[in-house]
């Protein structure tokens, strides 16, 4: 893979899931984990397969907040500082909560002492984005002053994502600290480093330092780097359905749009042709794009994981005919 991730992850084997999809030059697509809010909370030290029963955080809790979270259609994600992970963090947990995704994306945070503090959030209010009540039960946080970018670094889902999302990770947030994080598994490891920009939701593909650095100047003035548009590094915004996702991100790219508030897309199966959704694409000026988001085989087979069996591959492709 050439271009914003090259060169940037020289230890990465040659036979490693992330590096295969690269020189196959895979599309990322409508990858995005589906969620239609985050909630990211500090844990230092490390990480199992399942991070949120598998830490130093009392598992019954892990996994309390884990089940309610998907039960309200969205996502908790453990977060810690890049860097060596030997020593526990002293202090308070870091916590971000992240809704509204769908209209006016916000961020809260708070230092809490006791993460168990998050059972009392009211869920409802978090999955439809009404921040008011949110805050109102949780009165410890406050709205982020600054977007954040994790980036996945769960080696025990996934080596590439230890082997190429940390380097990622420590270098760009010594560039911006306290922008960007360590996160557990956020789905897609065979991109790695990927990425998940709070509060947008919006996931990307193959970071390297420069691009998410790029990432979180970017995201200050609410916009995506031009460079990260397109099939190797958008993998869409999380709270939209995976057609969803690959028509608005085509779209996005066909028109150069950097706002990541200026789109919105709806999508629906198409009538008579099968694996394909009917999507509308509008634009805050008034314009709108009818296009056809179509699952096809994504070629030769490959490994979604390392070491995994390669198995059958799909991709997103989106046509502006909307005939059968």
């Amino acid at each position: 893979m050439t271009g914003a991730s090259a060169g940037t992850h020289a230890r990465s084997q040659p036979d490693a899931c992330s590096v295969i999809w690269d020189t196959a030059q895979g599309s990322a697509l409508g990858t995005a984990a589906a969620a239609r809010f985050w909630i990211a909370l500090e844990q230092s030290g490390p990480w199992g397969r399942a991070a949120a029963t598998q830490s130093r955080l009392d598992p019954e809790l892990g996994l309390a907040l884990d089940r309610r979270a998907q039960e309200e259609r969205g996502r908790l994600i453990l977060i810690r500082r890049p860097g060596a992970h030997s020593t526990a963090h002293e202090g308070p947990h870091r916590v971000y909560l992240a809704g509204g995704l769908a209209h006016r994306p916000w961020l809260l945070q708070a230092d809490l002492h006791d993460p168990a503090q998050l059972l009392r959030l009211p869920w409802a209010a978090l999955r439809e984005g009404d921040i008011d009540t949110v805050r109102s039960w949780l009165p410890a946080f406050d709205e982020s002053a600054r977007p954040i970018l994790m980036i996945c670094s769960n080696s025990k889902r996934d080596i590439c994502c230890a082997v190429r999302g940390r380097p990622v990770a420590l270098e760009s947030s010594s560039q911006r600290p306290g922008q960007v994080w360590e996160s557990s598994h956020t789905g897609g490891h065979h991109f790695a480093p990927t990425g998940v920009l709070l509060p947008h939701g919006q996931a990307f593909a193959r970071l390297s330092s420069a691009t998410a650095v790029a990432v979180v100047d970017a995201a200050a003035r609410g916009e995506l780097p031009l460079e990260l548009l397109g099939t190797a590094y958008d993998r869409g915004r999380s709270h939209l359905t995976p057609p969803e996702q690959a028509a608005e991100s085509v779209v996005r790219q066909q028109i150069q749009e950097p706002t990541l508030r200026a789109l919105t897309t709806k999508g629906v199966p198409h009538a008579t042709r099968a694996n394909a959704w009917c999507c509308r694409v509008s634009h805050i000026d008034g314009r709108r794009w009818d296009v056809v988001a179509v699952r096809s085989s994504g070629g030769e087979d490959r490994p979604e994981s390392c070491g995994g069996m390669a198995v059958p591959t799909w991709q997103w492709s989106v046509l502006s005919d909307v005939g059968p």
